[in-house]
């Protein structure tokens, strides 16, 4: 399954602020320009973008309606989201707490809920990694009278696998659990025995943590109590290699001496995501060249806002990152084996 190359979107939810919001938001943050996009609703891009690998960024709301009532509305003088799930308790999915809310879903179990019926109706699909950033708010916001998120503790974290398992049977995920083997730690058994095969991973989804794995980060807090090699866990954290949990790393850029890193990291057998297109004065300027190297990298999740033909336009542009022939995947072209055919990948 490892051999396998895809197109996901960055921020699969998002949807661009209305122009009112436009008018007020840098009183809040900064220029909006590189907020201004927006994604199909998730099955859309799975149906009709080719897109297999998704990024959803959550914030924990334990008790429900935290963040019912955005700052950049008020300031606006807008009304406040109508979703009613915005005032249940459990984990959201939006962009920037209190500046950048819009979300085709607004819940982790609604944005799931749809990828599983779609799932169910393609059963035959490559696996699907999700990303999940997991976000606080920012301080200059909270200052301005924002929320203050709750923190992503061992009890939220636990939460957040609980949310997953409520949506998905064991039988439709892939979990570190799935790949470690007796007396080794998680990055051994992927090194030495690899992911599992692309016929048993038809059909599943699988989770992958955004966040780097920095001292004090979410990452420990994932790998507390013993879980160093993400024992029960859900989610396959961002790690460094040599590190008991390794199996997914993120290499965002892979330009420069990154391409050659990123090739020789998944020709050790790592998931690796990387992107091809960060800013939008890239996509105006029509440069290609992250783009490029991103696919040439071999890097099994390359992630892009412009996933489809006409999503540039309004920049003047026609950029886009999809691969040859609108494919939903293809061969890695730096592991896949030989006898490895694009067409019969799904």
């Amino acid at each position: 399954m490892n051999s396998v190359q895809v197109v996901g979107t960055h921020n699969s939810y998002h949807r661009e602020m209305s122009k009112a919001e436009k008018s007020v938001f840098q009183q809040v943050k900064e220029d909006p320009t590189n907020y201004l996009y927006s994604h199909a609703a998730l099955p859309d891009q799975f149906e009709y973008q080719s897109v297999r690998s998704l990024e959803l960024d959550v914030y924990p709301d334990s008790q429900g309606g935290l963040y019912s009532t955005p700052l950049i509305r008020r300031m606006a003088g807008l009304s406040y989201p109508g979703d009613p799930s915005m005032n249940q308790s459990g984990v959201k999915v939006f962009h920037v707490a209190d500046a950048d809310v819009r979300s085709t879903c607004y819940t982790l179990i609604e944005c799931l809920t749809q990828v599983r019926s779609w799932s169910q109706g393609n059963p035959g699909h490559v696996p699907i990694p999700i990303m999940l950033e997991f976000k606080s708010s920012e301080e200059q916001i909270e200052e301005l009278g924002g929320v203050v998120s709750e923190p992503w503790e061992t009890d939220a974290l636990d939460g957040i696998d609980g949310e997953i398992r409520s949506v998905f049977e064991p039988e439709e995920l892939i979990t570190p659990d799935d790949l470690r083997r007796p007396d080794m730690s998680l990055e051994e058994s992927v090194l030495e025995f690899g992911w599992p095969a692309l016929r048993e991973a038809r059909g599943k989804v699988f989770f992958l943590m955004d966040n780097n794995p920095t001292n004090g980060s979410v990452r420990d807090f994932y790998r507390a109590d013993g879980r160093e090699s993400l024992q029960g866990r859900v989610i396959f954290t961002n790690s460094n290699p040599g590190e008991p949990d390794a199996a997914f790393l993120k290499r965002n850029d892979p330009l420069g001496d990154n391409l050659a890193l990123i090739q020789s990291l998944v020709a050790q057998g790592y998931w690796v995501r990387t992107r091809a297109d960060e800013p939008v004065e890239m996509v105006q300027k029509g440069n290609t060249a992250m783009r490029d190297a991103a696919f040439q990298s071999g890097a099994q999740i390359v992630s892009t806002d412009f996933p489809a033909v006409g999503l540039a336009a309004r920049w003047d542009s026609n950029y886009v990152a999809m691969l040859s022939g609108a494919m939903v995947a293809r061969c890695n072209p730096i592991n896949a084996p030989s006898y490895c055919r694009d067409r019969t990948l799904e």
